[in-house]
């Protein structure tokens, strides 16, 4: 599985003009599924975006993560972070996994973020056509994998 993470100062997710999640400072975590991917990876991806290090301590350095620092998570389904563009200007999807597996390894990772850091996860809306809004706070933006 693939997030790129953000931290950010505030995010939020529109269906329709309406806002359907928000957070102020904490994560963005866009966040899509290959085929070969198994929940086990959906699991150890929320983990690592939990904990991964991107909040400042004292000393300005990022050494803290949003569950050690109570930072909010808005996870967000995107499957064309898995899309094949290797070639050519228009991506391919052979990369990204089916709807339906995709859908279940989401709510596998969403499960395990709510299980880990409850009342502090929010999140966009599967296979909707979405509006994300964010103020990325450094800008800081990395690319995991499980």
């Amino acid at each position: 599985m693939i997030a790129l993470i953000q931290r950010v100062t505030r995010a939020a997710v529109d269906i329709d003009e309406n806002t359907v999640a928000a957070i102020g400072p904490g994560i963005l975590a866009l966040v899509a599924a290959q085929p070969d991917d198994t929940p086990a990876q959906a699991t150890r991806l929320a983990e690592r975006v939990l904990g991964y290090r991107i909040f400042a301590d004292e000393r300005g350095r990022m050494n803290h993560g949003a569950l050690e620092t109570g930072r909010a998570v808005l996870a967000v389904p995107q499957f064309t972070l898995a899309a094949d563009t290797r070639r050519g200007n228009r991506p391919g999807f052979s990369s990204a996994c089916p709807p339906e597996r995709a859908r279940t390894l989401f709510d596998t990772f969403l499960d395990a973020l709510n299980a880990r850091h409850p009342g502090l996860i929010e999140q966009g809306v599967f296979g909707a056509d979405m509006q994300v809004s964010l103020r990325n706070d450094g800008p800081v933006t990395f690319w995991l994998q499980a």
